[in-house]
């Protein structure tokens, strides 16, 4: 057949299972953000557990407006300098045929957007577990939209866009190492450097207040995570989804032992918010690598990154930023750790033929890695911290500390998360289930003792 003719046999046709399959992982990544919100609410303190809950709910709200009246046009529209797309078609997703295929693929664009709008509202949704305690609810919300459009809509264009940089450039990110996680990670960096620690910082004990939710949160990320990651293939015709499957099973089961053992070595226990958090460290770690690496090599991915976000979850307290529940340590560090790996571990036979330092490939997509790494990181972490700034200034980020003190769920929700009254019979009852703060020095061993906990 002579270059650059098709015939109408070898164009697309629409897969109604591609199509059903694809609806079913989109459905499973919404899930992820209800199950981050439980996540995250179990990880605060008690006065604080509906609003860590709403600052992850809220995104569902405010994000799917967005994508539909301009963030998928942004994000995958016609590329405009290699920086964000723009389509008119997409604006409003009103000039959408409605069997119209994603370009190249079997599924509907409809299908392709509702997809990707999961991953738009997931990503402001993890900077939240970073601000716990002292955000004012009304300046979140204000910064969930302006980061939503002034970063992750260009970023998820520079990495998975057509004409943008990083996927021009080749750099390798299967499903969100860079545009998701390190993005969020470095834009939790910057707005806590702009709004600065919770009151008793380092002084009082911080600890979750529900273990078991925070399991259960756990497990639904986990469950979500295979449509995050499978479906980023769009089809399942190939096998590459499903190694990305299986990849992604392997490296959370990897990192969840290797974050266990060094918290074993370090601290001579294993804790059920150690299982947890390196179970959505290998997550994270696999998200940009699973499709492009064998089992074996997702068992190093997951092993490398389990021990390298639990040391780093402790940095915190070395350099006196309060990221209250490691969004930095775990998304920030887990991205990065994940997508470099790319550049050693790509055999160059799954989802490309480019191959990693230890299958011969030399340096050349470990550099483009690099690349794609310190790109987004930097970018992120000033633009989000430009825009924190800018709320701090003309409306305020903060809760005072008085309403710090006194629980931020009552302050900006009217609410609380439990309900104690029902719990005996009078005052004294009531007192008694809820123990007021320790004694300073009863205080100061539970948090030396709870060191990693109070993270």
């Amino acid at each position: 057949m002579p270059p650059g003719i098709t015939i109408a046999a070898d164009a697309p046709q629409l897969s109604a299972a591609n199509t059903g399959f694809m609806l079913i992982c989109s459905a499973l990544v919404m899930l992820m953000t209800p199950g981050l919100a439980f996540f995250y609410g179990g990880m605060v303190r008690v006065k604080s557990t509906l609003n860590m809950l709403m600052m992850s709910f809220i995104s569902l709200g405010i994000v799917t407006i967005l994508w539909v009246l301009y963030g998928f046009s942004i994000a995958f529209g016609t590329d405009h300098g290699s920086l964000f797309g723009w389509s008119s078609d997409y604006v409003g997703l009103s000039g959408i045929g409605l069997t119209e295929l994603w370009d190249g693929y079997t599924i509907p664009v409809y299908v392709f957007a509702v997809f990707q709008l999961m991953f738009a509202i997931i990503t402001p949704a993890l900077i939240s577990g970073a601000l716990a305690d002292r955000v004012k609810f009304t300046a979140w919300a204000l910064f969930v939209a302006l980061w939503a459009t002034v970063v992750y809509f260009p970023v998820a264009h520079w990495v998975w866009g057509t004409g943008g940089w990083a996927f021009e450039l080749g750099v390798i990110d299967f499903a969100g190492g860079t545009a998701v996680h390190i993005n969020a990670g470095a834009a939790a960096l910057g707005v806590i450097l702009v709004i600065g620690k919770r009151v008793g910082f380092k002084k009082d004990p911080m600890r979750p207040h529900s273990l078991p939710l925070v399991m259960l949160g756990a497990a639904l990320l986990w469950f979500g995570w295979f449509g995050f990651n499978a479906g980023s293939w769009l089809g399942n015709n190939d096998g590459v989804g499903a190694m990305m499957f299986l990849n992604t099973q392997v490296a959370t089961a990897a990192a969840m032992l290797a974050w266990l053992a060094y918290e074993k070595i370090r601290h001579g226990a294993i804790t059920t918010l150690g299982a947890a958090s390196g179970a959505v460290a290998g997550l994270v770690a696999i998200t940009p690598s699973g499709g492009a690496i064998s089992p074996l090599g997702a068992i190093a991915v997951g092993a490398i990154a389990g021990l390298l976000c639990a040391m780093a979850v402790g940095l915190k307290f070395k350099f006196g930023y309060d990221d209250s529940l490691d969004v930095v340590g775990v998304h920030l560090v887990g991205g990065v750790v994940g997508s470099l790996l790319v550049g050693f571990f790509a055999t160059g036979g799954v989802q490309s033929d480019a191959k990693g330092l230890f299958y011969g490939g030399g340096l050349e997509q470990l550099g483009k890695q690099a690349a794609g790494v310190g790109a987004v990181l930097a970018y992120s972490v000033i633009a989000s911290a430009i825009l924190a700034l800018l709320i701090d200034k003309t409306m305020g980020m903060r809760v005072s500390e008085d309403e710090e003190v006194a629980g931020i769920d009552q302050v900006q929700h009217a609410e609380t998360a439990y309900d104690f009254s029902g719990a005996g019979g009078g005052t004294a009852a009531r007192t008694a289930a809820v123990p007021g703060p320790p004694a300073p020095e009863a205080g100061k061993a539970a948090n030396e003792k709870n060191k990693r906990v109070d993270a």
